[in-house]
């Protein structure tokens, strides 16, 4: 018979973890665990660059660098075999102080920064910023700078190439204890909510394993708002909690009020459903919007799925509607239990808000701090990732001509250069992400700056034309600095144009801004896909500002982008 029942007025009933009691006091955390795949793919591809450099002193039967490639190799396998693992303890800053130490001799001894083992040093210090943040890795980054740049610099024979190289690889060093830095800060602040939220549930433990999982649900579940990813979660969630041969999320279709299946797992049921079509247990948990037991199918009539026997049902209720059900289905009868319903009762809850919140999100994208977390997201993929992707592929070609023997140090020079064109965008990325509009600083002068390293950078040909006879609000010259930055990176690095004018005007109450290249232009002249991602962003910004935005090409011509804002 179909029941629906709610958990008791007194609280969840106390259920044992599999396996024993779950311990909810917060653990010594490994604070490089999240980074351990990088820093083992980034040690061990430094080690071969090792390798790779050393090689000429193999030839020349220069055995203390012979000695020293072993000592380094040996070192950087075993730490590939045993990673360093930092708990913030003495002994684990002792550790990462002295890895660093280790590949501060062997440069200093093999060559300064002409050393074959300069990137294993790299490796090291990219290390110390995982484990500690900004300022220890900044602190470690400048002494080993010091370190290896001071005797390099007081040999007879140094010059102003040298000064030249120790700067550079300081910088170098310095940018990479950032960037590591900037990756512990971001992880560490994940890791201070997980401690929060573990503190939470410990003192709430009479509900052990009930509690534990709903907290594991609250946890995962809202973490994303990508539609997908929220799905993929919720389904994969309901894998975790509950024992079934059959699940299903199904998501209703507001235009036709059709119920979809959107995700699935075990056996595959059917692809939609309209509302009469849903079984009489389904129609009753979105009706009674609690979860549903059904410990008989086929006597009470079928489910989803006609070869199971027992079913668990809920609506997904968000925002005073339902956006969704679960169904659970098991080919034994009886199969789901009270433990069963109200976990359910409680994973319903926050599944049905990272649901909604995602489906929400698609359609406001242009609200604040999450449409800028995409750009940013965007412009680190276009501006780096690409990069090193093609580094990875270059090593790895590299690696694989050393081995059969063939002569690497032409390759490897040039995959230097390439690793060193690598940081300068990281350098400009990071300088770009920094720069905005302030109340000392208009549009107009963040535009000359920015068009001053597209002019360095670039062989683009670049114009700026400004006449501003006052401001506008400081969130409208914001955005309009956006749709132009936007606007001018496209013509950099899809446009093919050999010109840019960029044109600012504003007067306090109306303001214009032009960009025109003589690119490629677009096909038939018509403004590219109206839903690529540039012409999109740029759209949305428009917009959330009541400004207005055109995009016109003609193939062989160019392109112009103008946005226009009159305040009232």
């Amino acid at each position: 018979m179909a029941t629906a029942t709610s958990a008791p007025p007194d609280g969840p009933t106390r259920f044992p973890p599999p396996g024993g009691e779950v311990d909810l006091s917060p653990p010594s955390r490994d604070q490089v665990a999240a980074f351990r795949p990088a820093i083992l793919g980034i040690r061990g591809g430094t080690t071969a660059i090792s390798v790779a450099l050393a090689s000429p002193f193999f030839a020349n039967q220069e055995w203390d660098v012979v000695a020293w490639c072993a000592v380094v190799v040996a070192y950087n396998v075993f730490r590939i075999v045993r990673p360093v693992r930092f708990v913030d303890d003495l002994n684990s800053i002792v550790r990462v102080l002295l890895e660093v130490g280790f590949h501060v001799v062997a440069v200093v001894a093999t060559g300064y920064w002409e050393s074959p083992f300069v990137f294993a040093l790299i490796t090291a210090v990219m290390v110390a910023g995982f484990a500690r943040g900004f300022g220890f890795a900044l602190r470690v980054s400048i002494t080993s700078a010091m370190a290896v740049s001071l005797p390099f610099l007081v040999r007879p024979s140094a010059d102003l190439s040298d000064l030249r190289t120790a700067t550079q690889w300081t910088v170098e060093l310095i940018l990479v204890a950032l960037i590591a830095g900037y990756a512990r800060r971001v992880t560490g602040e994940a890791d201070r909510q997980h401690s929060l939220a573990l503190d939470r549930l410990g003192r709430l433990a009479d509900a052990n394993l009930l509690l534990y999982s709903l907290h594991r649900v609250a946890q995962t579940l809202p973490a994303s708002l990508d539609l997908e990813e929220a799905l993929d979660t919720t389904i994969s969630r309901l894998k975790d909690l509950f024992d079934y041969d059959a699940a299903a999320v199904l998501m209703l279709d507001e235009t036709d009020q059709t119920w979809v299946v959107a995700r699935w797992d075990g056996v595959r049921p059917a692809p939609a459903y309209g509302l009469e079509e849903l079984p009489a247990p389904v129609r009753e948990a979105v009706e009674v919007r609690h979860p549903v037991n059904v410990t008989e199918l086929l006597i009470d009539g079928p489910g989803l799925w006609v070869e199971m026997s027992s079913g668990l049902y809920a609506a997904l209720p968000a925002r005073d509607s339902t956006v969704g059900l679960v169904a659970l289905e098991h080919r034994e009868r009886d199969h789901f239990r009270l433990r069963d319903q109200e976990l359910l009762d409680g994973f319903v809850e926050p599944a049905a808000l990272a649901i909604d919140n995602a489906r929400w999100f698609a359609r406001l994208r242009t609200v604040g701090a999450d449409e800028e977390r995409t750009r940013i997201a965007r412009d680190l993929h276009d501006r780096i990732g690409q990069s090193l992707a093609y580094l990875a592929f270059e090593l790895d070609r590299i690696v694989k001509a050393d081995a059969k023997g063939s002569p690497v140090t032409k390759q490897l020079g040039q995959l230097r250069n390439d690793v060193r064109g690598v940081v300068g965008e990281v350098r400009d990325t990071l300088y770009d992400l920094r720069t905005d509009v302030t109340d000392s600083q208009d549009v107009g002068a963040i535009l000359q700056g920015f068009l001053d390293r597209v002019r360095t950078r670039s062989d683009l040909e670049v114009k700026l034309v400004t006449s501003s006879t006052g401001r506008l609000p400081l969130l409208q010259e914001r955005e309009l600095w956006r749709i132009a930055q936007e606007a001018i990176t496209n013509v950099e690095r899809h446009a093919r144009a050999t010109k840019v004018t960029v044109t600012w005007r504003c007067d306090g109450r109306h303001a214009l801004l032009l960009v025109v290249d003589d690119g490629i232009g677009f096909p038939d002249g018509r403004a590219g896909r109206l839903d690529s991602y540039g012409i999109l962003g740029m759209r949305e910004r428009a917009a959330s500002i009541g400004a207005s935005l055109d995009v016109s090409g003609v193939s062989g011509v160019g392109t112009t982008v103008r946005c226009e804002i009159t305040t009232v």
